[in-house]
């Protein structure tokens, strides 16, 4: 590992120009970021940290939902006392994830932003994400590869916060110096097809500093569920958040996203379609099990996500009825 300066900014305006002029990276809980670095995967000479910024680690709720600061850990929404009440599916997916000790340093935002855990980039190899013609995983060891969304670059997105903040209909506060904007976060993450080698609609200087969630209707239910290789401290072969709003047992409204399938946290509109307007029977859940994989196309070593998600979601749905 070679050496760095690590500067900590008081103000988002000090972190632009570092971030533009001395082309600095971010850091925030660091639990990725350092990872690269440690896989020579990059040697950025200036750190910037994003620790002495105020409001980034501040979590409030408001009328109309909850104000989550990009500097808040996951420990703190597993654990706070209102996510757990009127947020849950948030409160879920963050136990989900790493092990207490990661969830403690990790933030949201970080989460968010991470990079893939694809061995081919993670490892000694010049692939497409990090400037070279090929993407190894399409005639390699490719178990834990996209099956929904791939190419040219076959991916899967790590986070499992993105996963449950999708369903919930979140949005991504982001700020630079040509100023500040909202997106829906399902516009936030990019596919390989638009740009291989980010994954984020992240400009060079911006900087993602909230995330804002909408108070969940009284009628809605919720499902996450996450299946892994190991029992903890792994990433998902196939993650499910599931968010239902229904009236007398008739779906008026729902949103299934997947997580460990595709480049990006992947929504299952497919299987939406399916549901709105029916109840939970055993045919229309197996219906929308089906839909969620229509479009599937898997590699050579991981058809078996295809079964795996299928399953699941009907598990899920099997849940919510």
């Amino acid at each position: 590992m070679e050496g760095f300066v690590y500067s900590q900014p008081g103000t988002l305006r000090e972190a632009f120009s570092l971030l533009t002029n001395k082309k600095g990276k971010l850091v925030a809980g660091g639990t990725d970021l350092l990872g690269e670095i440690q896989d020579g995967i990059i040697a950025p000479g200036l750190l910037v940290s994003l620790e002495r910024i105020q409001g980034l680690k501040t979590m409030r709720e408001e009328k109309n939902g909850l104000r989550i600061g990009a500097l808040v850990t996951l420990a703190e929404l597993e654990s706070d006392k209102i996510v757990a009440e009127h947020y849950p599916l948030l409160a879920a997916a963050a136990g989900e994830v790493a092990t207490p000790q990661l969830r403690a340093q990790a933030t949201i935002g970080g989460n968010l932003c991470q990079r893939p855990r694809c061995w081919y980039y993670r490892g000694d190899f010049n692939c497409l994400k990090k400037g070279g013609a090929v993407c190894y995983a399409e005639d390699g060891e490719n178990q834990y590869h996209a099956i929904l969304g791939g190419g040219p670059c076959h991916i899967v997105h790590p986070s499992d916060m993105a996963v449950a903040l999708l369903a919930m209909g979140a949005s991504a506060r982001v700020v630079g110096p040509r100023g500040e904007k909202t997106v829906p976060l399902e516009k936030f993450f990019v596919l390989p097809q638009v740009d291989v080698k980010r994954e984020t609609i992240l400009a060079p200087g911006e900087i993602l500093v909230e995330i804002r969630v909408p108070k969940p209707l009284p009628e809605a239910r919720w499902v996450f569920r996450k299946m892994r290789e190991r029992g903890a401290w792994d990433f998902a072969l196939v993650s499910v958040a599931a968010y239902a709003v229904t009236k007398d047992k008739v779906i008026q409204e729902a949103r299934i996203v997947l997580g460990g399938v595709a480049p990006i946290p992947w929504r299952a509109v497919r299987a939406e379609q399916a549901l709105k307007g029916k109840t939970l029977t055993g045919p229309v859940m197996r219906l929308a099990g089906e839909a969620t994989v229509t479009d599937a196309r898997p590699l050579s070593q991981n058809e078996y996500k295809i079964r795996l998600a299928r399953n699941l979601v009907r598990q899920v749905l099997a849940t919510l009825a």
